[in-house]
């Protein structure tokens, strides 16, 4: 059977989780180690796909250096995508037996579908597009880079994530979507841990695999230094708009 080897990292700057998921793929590749997720959060953070368009990003450098939001070029597939706490981020870095990747991106709906099944939330796919939805609302994201049959990237779930933080941008280049939470759906989100071991258990489940909880210095990753935030301000929204739907920005809309 095969090894799922999980890494629960807590809060990790963009920059360095990258590089961990570079070196990660590398080591697959070269047969050096085996499948391996990462979980993590991110400080606040937009991350452009290679289908980023500038229009997607709304606020201006000055505006972002303000909100202490970093901004990030990656080789996943999409748009502009939000990270910040209280979202649970996932980077499988797989061998996949079949490197379809539409298939893969099937996958990983499936399994947070499942995982936040487990608490009670009805989500599905929506046609056309890639993620998780609960009606109208998108609770998940998904981007990822299959490259030699090898996996990064991967989904980001809204568990208690401030959901303002997605008016300075157009979610995914999907033109007035909403977003929404665990938090904003159940009133109380479970705990973290909690799904974080809902979402391990499932995709476990799809690769048929045992799991093995390792921390960062196990796996041979270096250690992180965060620097320490810059204020961040909230971002206003016209009255009647509700958290999560792109509107105004700084009376810009």
């Amino acid at each position: 059977m095969k090894t799922l080897t999980v890494v629960v990292a807590g809060t990790v700057g963009y920059g360095p989780a990258l590089e961990w998921q570079n070196e990660l793929y590398r080591r697959r590749v070269a047969g050096e180690a085996e499948d391996v997720m990462l979980l993590l959060e991110h400080p606040h953070v937009y991350t452009l796909g290679r289908r980023f368009s500038a229009e997607h990003l709304l606020l201006s450098p000055e505006v972002l250096a303000q909100r202490g939001i970093e901004v990030f070029e990656c080789d996943r597939g999409g748009s502009i995508t939000y990270h910040g706490p209280g979202q649970l981020v996932g980077y499988p870095v797989l061998q996949l037996e079949n490197p379809d990747v539409i298939a893969y991106l099937r996958s990983l709906e499936e399994v947070l579908i499942g995982a936040v099944g487990d608490f009670g939330i009805p989500a599905e796919r929506r046609e056309g597009f890639t993620g998780v939805w609960v009606g109208e609302e998108k609770l998940a994201a998904i981007g990822v880079n299959v490259s030699r049959g090898v996996t990064k990237h991967g989904f980001a779930l809204n568990v208690t994530t401030d959901l303002s933080y997605f008016a300075g941008m157009v979610p995914c280049g999907i033109a007035a979507v909403r977003v929404t939470s665990l938090e904003r759906l159940l009133g109380a989100a479970p705990p973290m841990p909690a799904v974080q071991d809902a979402v391990v258990a499932r995709l476990a489940t799809i690769l048929g695999a045992t799991v093995r909880q390792r921390d960062v210095a196990d796996v041979g990753l270096p250690g992180v230094t965060m620097r320490e935030e810059a204020r961040i301000l909230p971002f206003p929204r016209k009255p009647g708009i509700p958290g999560g739907r792109v509107g105004s920005i700084d009376g810009q809309g």
